[in-house]
C-alpha cells in the first residue's frame, strides 16, 4: 500500500503543466467512439477511471490505436474508430472501478442500444447513488436493474431498447445527469430537453459541438436533436484545473512563492477555484490563450501573498465540488473564518467529504465545526503533523498532502494509490516541489516536473 510523507515548504518557484482534463477525457473517449471515422485524442489522460471508459467503449466495438503513452500508466495520444452510432453488445460486464461519470454517461448511452449490458465498479462506486440517472432515463422509457446492496446503487442492469424524448427537470445540479440524458436523447426521435436548478460543468454541450452536432440554450435550458452523427475529428484535451487546483492553493497560501501552470483548461464552468481563491486574497492572473476545441485554454500564474477567509456562494458550489477539500485546507492556512454551505453532494462523492476533511483537519490541529451541508473552518491556527486516511479518495490524498507542505513536522497520507484515478504523477510532483531548497533547486526541479509532465 502506497503512501505519502509530506514535510513543510518554505520555497516555491515552479513552472509546469498538469494531466489532462479527467471529465473531457471521458467524453472525448465516448464521443469520438460514436463518430462517423477516425478521431486522433491528444493529451487524455491515463488515470484508471478514464481508461476504464476508454475500455468499455472498446467492449462495445470501437477499435482504437495507442499512438504515445506514459510509462506505467498508459496511453496519452488515441487514435479511436468511431461506430457511426452503432454499438455491439459487450461480451461481458463494464467495470467502470471507481468512476462515477464514467457509469453515468455509459448508463445514459447504454440504455439505447439495442442490448442488454451490465455496469458495475469498486465498493466506493456501489455505494454512491445512480437513482438520479436511473429516474430520468426510466421516463424515457428504459429498463435499468439496480442490484446493489444498496437501492438505486450498482451494479446497474441495462435493458436497452427505443427511448423517447422527455423534457426533465433535474431536481439537482448535476453534470453528469444532464449528459446521461444528452447523450440518451442522441439516440431519440425528436427534442429531448434538461432544465438544471444552477448552471453545470458543460463540457458535453462544448464537446458535442466540437463534433458537430447541435445543441440549444436558453438560460439552464438545454435541448438536442436525436438523429444526429458526431462528425470524426482530432480533439486536444487542455490540462486539469481541478489538478492545477491543488498547486494553486499551495502557492496562493505561501508568501513570496511563484507559479505558473501552463495549458490548462479555463472552461467558465470550471473556474471558479480562481473566483475563490481570489477572493479569499491571492494574486492570480490567468491567460486564455487559445479557444481550441471549443474549450478556453491557457496559463495560471499565481504570486503567493497568504490567504483570508471567505463564505463560498450557493450558486459556486455545483462548479466548485471537486475543489473543495482543497479549499478547506486553503481555509486552515487561511485568517479568518470560511464557510462553506449547501454542499450536500459531497456526503456521495467517493467518500463522505464532508466527514472526511472534517476529521483529518482536525488531526492537524485545525479548528473546524462540522454542518450536514458542510463546514466552517477558523483558519490561523499552526498545523501539525499527522498520520491521514485517504479513505480511498483520490482527492482527500491530494489535499491533504497539501496541507502537509504547511503543518509541522512530518505528515502520512496513507493508501495512496487512489490518486491513480485522477492524477497519476502527482507524487512526482509532490517530491519535485519539496525538494526545491533555493533559486538553483528550484530551476532542476522545474527541469524535474516537465520531464513527467504530459506534452
Amino acid at each position: 500500500m502506497s503512501e505519502f510523507k509530506v514535510k513543510a515548504i518554505s520555497h516555491l518557484n515552479a513552472e509546469f503543466s498538469v494531466p489532462g482534463d479527467k471529465s473531457m477525457s471521458h467524453r472525448a473517449a465516448i464521443i469520438a467512439g460514436l463518430s462517423s471515422g477516425e478521431c486522433e485524442i491528444r493529451n487524455f489522460l491515463p488515470s484508471e477511471d478514464c481508461l476504464n471508459t476508454l475500455k468499455a467503449m472498446g467492449s462495445l466495438g470501437v477499435n482504437y490505436d495507442i499512438i504515445e503513452e506514459m510509462e506505467g500508466y498508459g496511453p496519452t495520444v488515441i487514435r479511436i474508430k468511431g461506430r457511426n452510432m452503432k454499438l455491439q453488445k459487450a461480451p461481458f460486464p463494464i467495470d467502470c472501478g471507481n468512476s462515477g461519470t464514467g457509469m453515468r454517461l455509459l448508463a445514459g448511452l447504454l440504455a439505447a442500444q439495442p442490448f442488454d449490458t451490465e455496469l458495475y465498479g469498486d465498493d466506493s462506486l456501489s455505494s454512491r447513488p445512480m437513482g438520479r440517472i436511473i429516474n430520468p432515463l426510466s421516463q424515457m422509457g428504459a429498463n435499468i436493474e439496480s442490484k446493489g446492496a444498496k437501492p438505486g446503487c450498482a451494479p446497474l442492469l441495462i435493458h436497452g431498447g427505443t427511448l423517447q424524448p422527455i423534457t426533465y427537470e433535474m431536481p439537482v445540479a448535476s453534470a453528469q445527469v444532464k449528459s446521461a440524458i444528452l447523450l440518451a436523447g442522441l439516440f431519440c426521435e425528436g427534442k429531448t430537453t434538461v432544465i438544471q436548478p444552477a448552471e453545470t460543468r458543460d463540457h458535453t454541450e462544448r464537446m458535442l459541438a466540437a463534433f458537430r452536432v447541435r445543441t440549444q440554450r436558453e438560460g439552464n435550458t438545454i435541448t438536442i436533436r436525436g438523429g444526429q452523427v458526431p462528425e470524426a475529428r482530432d480533439f486536444h484535451v487542455p490540462g486539469d484545473i481541478s489538478s492545477a487546483a491543488f498547486w494553486l492553493v499551495a502557492a496562493a497560501a505561501l508568501n513570496g512563492s511563484r507559479l505558473l501552470i501552463q495549458n490548462v483548461g479555463l472552461n467558465e464552468t470550471r473556474n471558479a477555484i480562481i473566483t475563490v481563491l481570489v477572493r479569499m486574497g491571492a494574486k492570480i492572473s490567468d491567460i486564455v490563450r487559445s479557444q481550441e476545441d471549443g474549450e478556453p485554454i491557457g496559463n495560471i500564474e499565481v504570486c503567493g501573498r497568504g490567504l483570508v477567509g471567505t463564505v463560498i456562494r450557493p450558486e459556486e458550489v455545483p462548479n466548485l465540488i471537486d475543489e473543495i477539500p482543497v479549499i478547506a485546507v486553503a481555509a486552515a492556512l487561511a485568517e479568518g473564518t470560511t464557510v462553506i454551505r449547501n454542499a450536500h453532494e459531497l456526503r456521495v462523492k467517493e467518500t463522505d467529504r464532508i466527514k472526511t476533511v472534517v476529521d483529518n483537519l482536525r488531526l492537524m490541529g485545525a479548528d473546524v465545526t462540522e454542518f450536514d451541508d458542510g463546514m466552517e473552518i477558523t483558519g490561523g491556527k499552526k498545523l501539525h503533523g499527522a498520520v491521514l486516511q485517504s479513505f480511498g479518495d483520490h482527492r482527500i490524498a491530494m489535499a491533504f498532502a497539501i496541507a502537509g507542505l504547511f503543518a509541522e513536522g512530518e505528515t502520512i497520507i496513507e493508501n495512496t494509490d487512489c490518486v491513480n484515478t485522477s492524477y497519476p504523477g502527482f507524487s512526482k510532483h509532490l517530491q519535485a516541489i519539496m525538494k526545491e531548497k533555493s533559486d538553483h533547486a528550484a530551476f532542476e526541479m522545474k527541469t524535474i516536473i516537465h520531464q513527467s509532465s504530459w506534452h
